[in-house]
């Protein structure tokens, strides 16, 4: 393409929201003439379809329950007046809790002031609190911040070693929406042993975010937490960024939630539009469309141009994947939805994979993210008339340029700075985009039968570990094979998994091997 057509078509598919501050520009997507035309009654049925949502309308049919998000920041939405005041006092309660905290009316157990707040969550629990954190941070954050986010042990201890002497300045956050979260209850178990170990009480320390009358919900009522918020079913994990789950630890810090959710609800307004190309998230649903037409699968690679946005492709990642990745449409027919989400940083990522997205198979395309906002202030001058702000805007528009030149496909989101208000704009576009596609691929995007799959298959591994302890306990004296323990426990269909379970507890010290020539001849026994 000329340099002429490509000014037009950029001048035709760039599309500037002002009131949002963020542009959107798919001028450098490859899609057909018609493209538009071809999809316009999907579009819009999807459209209608998210309007329907919004209202109260069942959209989660696997189980039967409403889809609620789009509410959070717009309470006039909800389809009843308890759903609408429940999110209102839940906002009031969280800036209320938040002042109380920050003013030290609310204190440690030994009457300090908190200072720390410790978050134990795992997915949507914590990977949004944790993409807002570092975008919105400072040196000025009110209160620091430190995550229990899996369920490694080394993990834990190396974050407690973090927090050390100021564990009686910790404010300790668990956000589990069932409250039977096994990486989160075992998070909970740890802190609750550090804090033991510190001569404090938890409950004195602790708040919880859960669903009412969940297994947490009931702890902290039997124990007297602080105090705790609500998680409702009709928002899921992956969506939970704007309630509860990510405002109160946004507000802890010293965030604007208020500039958060006004972005979010802006954005709202904005992509009920059914006007495609005044509709942002219509238009990025679209592109995804058109990804799966180019004759392969395509991956999408997010790349955010500024540090305070490297993890949003973790955020992500959850909220795409989880939500699109799936087996079977609401029709019950196998179709394998899915689109692969991974990305890193500008400029970094032009010293990590760059190489292969412009060399390599052309299976991808790119989400770039510009900020047009260096920094506060004025900026040092690195050499004639160049800040190093530049040279980042260079090597975006530089690795924009030489992918397209190689013809791979990218599309730009470009926002005028990392602010509460477009952080909120990003969550709730990527939230409908997602919406839309999903409503246009005829997928249930708010059910996660694969994750459930995973638990299951683990509360299977740990049946067998148990099982496996119990046998070599009552039989001491006794050395076993791994095939001699799977026989004896009528576990020959699980082998692999004996030989991996007997391995890890002998490296933690919990059983003891005797080696042998090869490593499947080494025979194990309980420790004495």
């Amino acid at each position: 393409m000329d340099t002429s057509s490509r000014w037009t078509r950029f001048q035709t598919f760039y599309q500037n929201y002002k009131s949002l501050g963020m542009a959107l520009d798919i001028s450098r997507m490859n899609f057909s003439a018609d493209f538009f035309e071809k999809h316009q009654s999907s579009i819009q049925q999807a459209l209608t379809s998210m309007n329907q949502l919004e209202k109260g309308a069942i959209a989660n049919p696997d189980e039967n329950r409403m889809v609620g998000h789009y509410w959070l920041r717009n309470a006039d939405l909800a389809p009843t007046a308890e759903i609408a005041k429940v999110i209102r006092d839940t906002v009031e309660k969280i800036i209320e809790f938040s002042s109380s905290i920050h003013h030290g009316h609310i204190k440690s157990q030994r009457g300090k002031n908190f200072s720390q707040v410790l978050l134990i969550g795992i997915g949507g629990s914590a990977l949004g609190p944790q993409f807002v954190a570092n975008a919105l941070g400072g040196s000025d954050d009110l209160m620091s911040f430190y995550f229990f986010d899996n369920t490694d042990p080394d993990g834990m201890n190396r974050v407690l070693s973090r927090i050390g002497s100021r564990l009686d300045e910790t404010l300790t956050l668990v956000i589990s929406k069932s409250g039977g979260t096994k990486e989160t209850r075992n998070g909970m178990l740890i802190a609750k042993a550090a804090y033991a170990r510190a001569e404090l009480n938890f409950a004195r320390h602790a708040i919880a975010i859960t669903g009412e009358g969940s297994e947490l919900d009931n702890l902290a009522k039997e124990e007297d937490w602080l105090s705790r918020f609500p998680m409702w079913d009709w928002v899921g994990g992956r969506t939970s960024e704007i309630s509860a789950v990510g405002l109160l630890p946004a507000a802890l810090q010293g965030i604007d939630i208020e500039g958060m959710l006004q972005g979010a609800h802006d954005m709202d307004e904005a992509t009920r539009n059914v006007n495609l190309l005044q509709n942002p998230a219509a238009l990025i649903a679209l592109m995804w469309v058109h990804m799966g037409e180019v004759g392969t699968t395509k991956d999408l690679v997010f790349l955010p141009y500024k540090d305070r946005l490297e993890l949003v492709s973790r955020y992500l990642q959850q909220l795409i994947m989880e939500s699109i990745g799936k087996e079977k449409n609401l029709k019950g027919d196998i179709v394998h939805e899915g689109i692969v989400v991974y990305g890193n940083k500008g400029s970094t990522d032009q010293h990590a994979y760059v190489q292969q997205l412009r060399e390599g198979p052309a299976d991808f395309a790119v989400t770039f993210i510009e900020v047009l906002k260096d920094e506060p202030g004025t900026s040092l001058i690195v050499e004639e008339d160049v800040t190093s702000g530049d040279y980042l805007h260079s090597f975006f528009m530089g690795t924009r340029n030489a992918l397209y030149d190689n013809a791979r496909e990218s599309m730009t989101i470009t926002i005028d700075e990392v602010s509460p208000k477009t952080v909120g704009a990003l969550i709730a576009l990527f939230e409908r985009a997602v919406g839309l596609y999903s409503f246009m691929k005829g997928i249930n995007a708010y059910h996660q039968p694969g994750v459930e799959a995973g638990k299951k298959a683990a509360t299977e591994m740990i049946a067998i570990q148990r099982k496996a302890l119990a046998h070599l306990r009552n039989n001491p004296s006794r050395s076993f094979s791994v095939e001699e323990l799977a026989r004896e426990l009528d576990s020959e269909k699980s082998l692999e998994e004996l030989f991996k379970i007997l391995n890890h507890l002998a490296v933690n010290q919990r059983v003891y091997v005797e080696p042998a020539s090869t490593v499947f001849g080494s025979t194990y026994k309980i420790k004495n």
